[in-house]
């Protein structure tokens, strides 16, 4: 295990697990299951459907996301818009993406989901959107104060950062129809 920030920099695992550094502590997170894929697929396909695709604009997969100096957090979806990602290069401080997305694991420790919203929100990230896929259900935060718990036929939106991007509950987890 690397022991420092620059060792984790260049440090390629092979376990089947991912990675997050914060503060010197590793933190190891299960890989994206089969139903994640879905989800992500889903995610994609209605995200190529806005205004802020059209810019230019991406939902990155498991980007590295440094919310500080010392904290890199790899959410599962991140959205930049076409502008950070033109301007990444020649900026020396990295893109914070405005809108984050987390698909959460029965393993997931509780204190340390809550601790990585307010990370998000501390850094500039301005809606939050944690997934339960065991329960389905959609918690949208605009705020640490701020959450809607969607279910069923409710409409999560990533307002106000991406508004034509929504979807409903039961939607976002309808298995596709096979044969």
């Amino acid at each position: 295990m690397p022991q420092t920030l620059e060792e984790f920099m260049v440090w390629e695992p092979n376990d089947g697990y991912k990675y997050e550094w914060n503060d010197g502590e590793i933190i190891r997170f299960e890989r994206m299951k089969k139903k994640h894929l879905l989800l992500l697929r889903a995610l994609s396909r209605l995200f190529a459907s806005t205004e802020a695709y059209r810019l230019g604009g991406e939902l990155i997969q498991e980007q590295d996301v440094w919310l500080t100096g010392i904290q890199m957090r790899r959410p599962d979806l991140a959205y930049f818009s076409g502008q950070q990602i033109d301007n990444s290069m020649l900026l020396a401080d990295e893109p914070i993406p405005a809108f984050a997305i987390e698909i959460i694991s029965p393993t997931d420790d509780a204190i340390k989901v809550d601790e990585k919203v307010a990370e998000y929100f501390k850094a500039g990230v301005q809606v939050v959107w944690h997934i339960y896929p065991e329960n389905e259900s959609v918690y949208v935060y605009t705020s640490r104060r701020n959450v809607v718990i969607c279910i069923e036929h409710d409409l999560c939106s990533a307002q106000p950062v991406l508004p034509d991007f929504e979807i409903r509950v039961n939607d976002l987890f309808a298995l596709p129809q096979v044969g």
